[in-house]
């Protein structure tokens, strides 16, 4: 598929982005322009590339920019969430995203959590002779693993964790059937909770699912819980946490995303010896930006020929009235 020479490109997804779909497309001009949506590349693209600012207190434009969206045929969305752009991104030209693709790196992030849990890494590698002692440590396979969401990453993550030995319970947003032999199926979070070894939070950010984790729930845990959030940070109240690890309800949390994010500095979770905290890093890696620009390039040659899109995009409900000061 060669594109048309005038067909052009505005990108944020970078350098290596650039270059695949230049090259995927036969040569298309393919444009760089910054964080944001004033610039007028944008508006004269066919197409745009979208890396959002996703970190709190960059908050998105309220209204599109005059003229908006310009020549704009697609959208191309770098997330899989949508819950962090602004409305008016989604009632023009089609929005395709990474739906589909980030379930194997956030179940791998959130197996080597896993397993850190199980090992009491990194406190077993020794400093010393004065350390050598031997560790009895449980087993991953024959423990619990629950689920809250089962879109991608859970289905992703229950196919692993089932091949481990794991036992897997999950919680989805309706009542419809997992369709996953060997998962079990738990009404909601007070009936999953109770039965967990290790609980893996991977549902989207919506009012429905905010705090779902709170003082509550964790009063309904299964003692020594390990809390995995690959989600939002709206799901988890974090002021329940420290109160729940200090009387051994839970006992790690992991935790890629937060509210705020970054938390401010000086916040009890960075310092506390069984928190563990990652930069919204769960999905990051080369091999999985990869396939976002291979659905990029195969997007936009779908276009071109008029077929149907890949991943086309649904706005997610936010969380709060107006934009979020979040991820």
């Amino acid at each position: 598929m060669t594109a048309d020479r005038t067909f052009m490109i505005a990108s944020q997804f970078g350098d290596r982005a650039d270059n695949i779909v230049a090259a995927m497309l036969g040569g298309a001009d393919v444009r760089k322009v910054p964080p944001g949506y004033d610039h007028s590349a944008i508006m004269e693209a066919d197409v745009f590339l979208h890396y959002p600012d996703t970190r709190s207190g960059a908050r998105w434009q309220d209204r599109p920019p005059p003229g908006w969206p310009g020549r704009l045929r697609l959208i191309q969305l770098i997330s899989t969430g949508t819950d962090f752009y602004p409305d008016w991104l989604f009632a023009g030209p089609p929005v395709t995203s990474a739906i589909g693709l980030s379930g194997p790196p956030i179940s791998e992030y959130c197996l080597a959590a896993i397993f850190a849990a199980t090992r009491d890494m990194p406190a077993m590698w020794m400093k010393g002779p004065d350390q050598w002692h031997r560790r009895m440590a449980p087993s991953i396979r024959g423990s619990r693993l629950g689920i809250y969401g089962f879109g991608s990453i859970g289905r992703t993550l229950a196919e692993q964790a089932l091949a481990l030995g794991m036992r897997v319970t999950a919680v989805r947003g309706s009542d419809a059937p997992l369709g996953m032999d060997g998962v079990e199926q738990a009404a909601d979070m007070p009936a999953l909770i109770g039965n967990c070894d290790h609980l893996v939070l991977a549902a989207p950010g919506t009012d429905a699912t905010r705090h779902v984790i709170d003082a509550t729930a964790l009063a309904a845990a299964k003692p020594g819980l390990h809390l995995v959030n690959v989600a939002r940070g709206s799901l988890v109240d974090h002021a329940a946490l420290i109160p729940a690890l200090d009387a051994g309800t839970l006992s790690r949390v992991t935790l890629d995303v937060t509210e705020p994010e970054p938390l401010p500095a000086g916040h009890p979770l960075y310092s506390h010896p069984r928190v563990f905290l990652s930069p919204h890093v769960a999905a990051a890696g080369q091999s999985f930006l990869d396939t976002v620009y291979q659905r990029a390039a195969d997007n936009i040659a779908r276009l071109l020929r008029g077929d149907g899109l890949i991943g086309l995009a649904e706005r997610e409900p936010a969380v709060h009235a107006t934009p979020p000061e979040r991820v």
